[in-house]
């Protein structure tokens, strides 16, 4: 392990940043990530660290740093990034978070360090590796800041599959998904209408993404296997 401290090992989360953002008597601009994240790394067995967003280039040694890396949820990818127009229902940019994210999951490539992409994690693994992504697409959500829940049936003989075979209720809060998929990437898992609901690195790097919200349930199988592969 590269970062790990008291025989656990250091896993690195991605962070909102936020214009404004309220706590206690104060409202300013703030880094900030669902408490549910570390929550779950805890529960896998790691230690959480926040990653808020940097300058692109100190991405290499931040991973360096790290023994596994999370990239959470969030905003709409702007479509730049994959080489099309904006939908009208695609959301407005953060760009700072796409730079960087992109870096980190870049760095991590590099350096095979296990790498979990959660719903907009896993667009923007598609994403580095020359995919494209959906824009808009229904019935992933049960309203307006309310998780939908649906089955993913995992692809048999990939990792996800390895890590939970049978089909699976998950927590869901999207309206993009993965279009073409990138360089290298195979799917491994899918929603009942068809949607990718997981995609993979296969061989020796244990890169993973999924588009539901594991922090928002009750499985630890996925964020254990990336402990694992950590350790």
């Amino acid at each position: 392990m590269s970062g790990g401290v008291v025989g656990k090992p250091l896993v690195g989360i991605s962070t909102y940043l936020e214009e404004s953002a309220r706590w206690g008597v104060w409202e300013m601009p703030a880094a900030l990530l669902p408490a549910s994240y570390p929550r779950l790394i805890r529960a896998g067995g790691g230690l959480a660290a926040m990653l808020p967003p940097d300058a692109p280039e100190h991405a290499e040694a931040v991973v360096a740093r790290l023994d596994a890396l999370v990239v959470a949820g969030g905003p709409d990818v702007e479509p730049v990034r994959y080489g099309a127009e904006r939908h009208p229902r695609t959301g407005p940019p953060a760009r700072q978070r796409d730079t960087w994210e992109l870096a980190l999951i870049e760095a991590a490539l590099a350096s095979g360090t296990p790498l979990l992409g959660v719903c907009r994690g896993m667009q923007l693994l598609n994403v580095a590796l020359g995919g494209s992504l959906i824009q808009h697409i229904d019935g992933h959500t049960s309203g307006v800041g309310v998780f939908g829940e649906h089955a993913v049936k995992p692809v048999p003989g990939t990792r996800y599959a390895g890590i939970v075979p049978e089909p699976a209720s998950v927590p869901s809060y999207h309206h993009q998904a993965v279009d073409r998929l990138g360089d290298g990437l195979v799917a491994s898992a899918h929603a009942e209408d068809g949607i990718v609901e997981a995609v993979e690195l296969p061989g020796g790097a244990w890169a993973l993404g999924v588009q539901w919200h594991p922090e928002m349930g009750t499985c630890t199988r996925l964020v254990r296997a990336l402990v694992t592969a950590a350790s």
